[in-house]
């Protein structure tokens, strides 16, 4: 998960970059870096950090240009040091830089065959680099000393043919414009929108609507899987479907945890799905429940509010804020180590001990993917006083690991992994579990855009919608992505670990 950004303005638009990044914020914490286009030149400033941290006014000065590209860098099982901050760069064909969100499952064989075959060599871990020269070899293949909107999108259809994963994508070519893409299955979420001024249209892409919504971009709609949207310097835009076979296979997981509440992806208000997820959790409690107990519903900050609310209204319950957070510490599921995360769950939150003192509690979480936060959580209740502790996911059991885009832990880490609901109510302390049904999860969401007929679920199920993911590749991802690897990484890289 990281969160990309492009524009094309009539003025400088290293402001507009730097705003929408900040919105951005939640996709990624662990680095930024903008890089824009003045003439036949590029400007670049990145680095670890958030956005506030990674910018200075010596930098924003130096970043000129009315066209350019940003991203924030979610912690990922790569490495970290600043070198891996997007975007990327190369200077053959003409000049290219690129933002990436999202993972690609075939990179290893992707980097032989650039070494090989394309004679392009990869310097570092990530894999938005491969991706970056697929798409330069592929643009280099027209052999113009001038391209345009057909050779860009047939690169674009190039890079579709060569790389299996999830990604969205943006790019900016020296002289031309920028560029957006999306996979053919879509899995990751990618929107442009315009605005008019008294010089001419303005257009802008990004990760979220919400980017669009702050900076009075006007939404046009979602890039389309397999299809790429052009805007060139002088603000003319082009799109073009460049895949033959699309599958539009959003993943559900943006709609539970990862987007902001306010955004709409893929005409699907998030919003408005979470408050669905909410309703028809309620209605599996009042099922497999009946005649409850339950004093109060409890959030625990901040996604899963809009479902809490949503769901105490259907039981008849109250709805309280018992817990209190700390918004300068980061996401803890993508920490690694046991010890850190509990750590970070204690400075994170602070429980309202009123509350809790001789009540049956329901917490509600988006999810449970370690366990680790909410057995910390669960602890938390108890010393406030709770007489008794429920705890509901928004979510179905988190039982595979995410391959597109989402560092979610080994598969053993996962603490659904071959357990039972009643005994991961065991493990994190809980008196009982109640997980929303995968079902249900995709009526919820569903709901909201008909038109799509298929979710990426893999985290729930095990299904990979782009179908080439193979035991072996799960192996060597569990291997990677283990708490001990990221220990033993962070250590022979100084002790930089997937800090947030």
């Amino acid at each position: 998960m990281c969160g990309i950004i492009g524009a094309v303005r009539r003025s400088y638009t290293n402001q507009s970059l730097y705003d929408g990044l900040t919105v951005l914020q939640h996709r990624g914490q662990d680095a930024a870096g903008i890089m824009t286009c003045e003439g036949t030149k590029f400007f670049l400033r990145k680095d670890n950090g958030l956005v506030r941290d990674v910018f200075d006014t010596s930098h924003m000065i130096n970043l000129r240009g009315n066209c350019g590209i940003g991203h924030v860098r979610y912690p990922t099982a790569g490495c970290t040091l600043p070198s891996e901050a997007q975007p990327f760069y190369v200077n053959s064909p003409y000049g290219i830089a690129l933002a990436h969100n999202g993972n690609l499952t075939n990179a290893e064989k992707l980097k032989q065959d650039l070494f090989r075959e394309d004679k392009r060599h990869i310097n570092t871990e990530s894999d938005s680099e491969v991706l970056l020269n697929v798409f330069a070899h592929e643009l280099q293949k027209s052999g113009k000393m001038h391209i345009d909107e057909k050779d860009i999108f047939d690169a674009v259809a190039g890079v579709h043919r060569r790389c299996r994963g999830g990604y969205a994508v943006v790019a900016m070519i020296t002289g031309y414009g920028i560029v957006g893409f999306r996979d053919p299955y879509g899995i990751r979420p990618i929107v442009f929108g315009k605005r008019e001024t008294d010089q001419g249209t303005e257009y802008m892409i990004a990760s979220e609507s919400v980017a669009l919504d702050v900076l009075d971009f006007e939404l046009v709609r979602d890039i389309d899987p397999g299809e790429a949207v052009f805007i060139s310097m002088d603000g003319a835009l082009y799109s073009r479907q460049c895949a033959d076979k699309p599958q539009h296979s959003p993943c559900i997981f943006e709609y539970v945890y990862l987007a902001r509440p306010d955004s709409v992806i893929d005409d699907i208000y998030v919003y408005k799905a979470r408050l669905r997820m909410g309703e028809k959790l309620a209605a599996k409690i009042k099922r497999d429940f009946p005649g409850h107990h339950i004093d109060v519903v409890i959030p625990i900050p901040d996604t899963s509010r809009t479902a809490a609310l949503a769901l105490a209204h259907e039981l008849g319950v109250n709805y309280r804020e018992g817990f209190i957070k700390n918004r300068y510490i980061g996401r803890t599921f993508i920490m690694p180590g046991q010890q850190m995360r509990k750590k970070s769950v204690r400075q994170k939150l602070n429980a309202i001990d009123l509350e809790f003192k001789g009540k049956s509690v329901l917490l509600v979480d988006d999810s449970i993917v370690r366990g680790t936060t909410s057995d910390e959580i669960i602890r938390m209740a108890r010393d406030a006083g709770a007489k008794k502790v429920y705890f509901a996911s928004a979510a179905p059991p988190v039982r595979y690991p995410n391959v597109y885009g989402i560092d979610m832990p080994a598969a053993h880490e996962l603490i659904a992994h071959n357990r039972s609901e009643e005994e991961v109510a065991r493990r994190i302390g809980a008196d009982a579990v109640f997980y929303q049904d995968l079902d249900d999860l995709i009526k919820a969401v569903g709901k909201g855009n008909t038109r799509i007929k298929r979710f990426d679920t893999s985290c729930f199920n095990g299904e990979y919608v782009t179908g080439d993911v193979t035991e072996d590749y799960l192996q060597a991802l569990e291997r990677q992505r283990s708490d001990d690897n990221k220990v033993r990484r962070g250590k022979d890289t100084g002790g930089n670990m997937l800090s947030l």
